[in-house]
């Protein structure tokens, strides 16, 4: 159990048996009236961002997250198994945990597992990542100029948006919050 004044960003508060991170929180002294906390909480598994008032000194009950540095194995059915790389325990995290994160999940990468009373609520990915295009359409001479983009897969299977002038089996950089294309890798 903690109190309103023990809030910070990221912290998990179990509320109605429900896990929400702290976003953002402000502290309101009015003139009149008692000190409230005011709130911004997104839920941890639907993502869902929920603002919430609490007057000064209540009582909020937290949860422990712990979030460990793990590596992609592989795939079995529906669920992706990671290892975690000090204990070598292996974990399974089922297909919708992993949500959209499957998009650029490759083997052996580096993510974070959060994990809650040993059940896995979420991962995040880094920032960035590099795919292989395993293939686009060829771009047409003299497209270069209009700055368009086309459809390209890469090598997890996700579609995203490329300028023309990129080719199948050239290694890109994506932006794993919202898919976009960031650059060629060179070399």
């Amino acid at each position: 159990m903690a109190t309103t004044n023990d809030l910070k960003n990221g912290l998990v508060l179990n509320i109605d048996g429900q896990l929400w991170t702290v976003v953002e929180f402000q502290h309101v002294k009015p003139g009149k009236g008692g000190a409230f906390v005011r709130t911004t909480l997104k839920n941890v598994l639907s993502g869902k961002v929920v603002d919430r008032t609490f007057n000064a000194g209540t009582k909020v009950e937290t949860a422990t997250v712990d979030k460990r540095s793990m590596t992609y194995l592989y795939k079995e059915g529906d669920d992706f198994v990671f290892m975690d790389g000090d204990t070598y325990e292996q974990i399974q995290v089922p297909a919708p945990v992993v949500g959209d994160a499957a998009d650029y999940l490759l083997d052996n990468a580096e993510v974070a597992v959060a994990v809650h009373e040993s059940a896995p609520l979420y991962i995040e990915l880094p920032t960035s990542v590099e795919l292989l295009i395993t293939y686009t359409e060829p771009g047409v001479q003299g497209d270069r100029a209009t700055g368009g983009t086309k459809p390209a897969t890469v090598e997890t299977g996700a579609e995203i948006q490329v300028p023309l002038f990129v080719t199948t089996g050239e290694r890109i950089k994506v932006d794993t919050r919202d898919g976009r294309y960031l650059g060629r890798i060179s070399g």
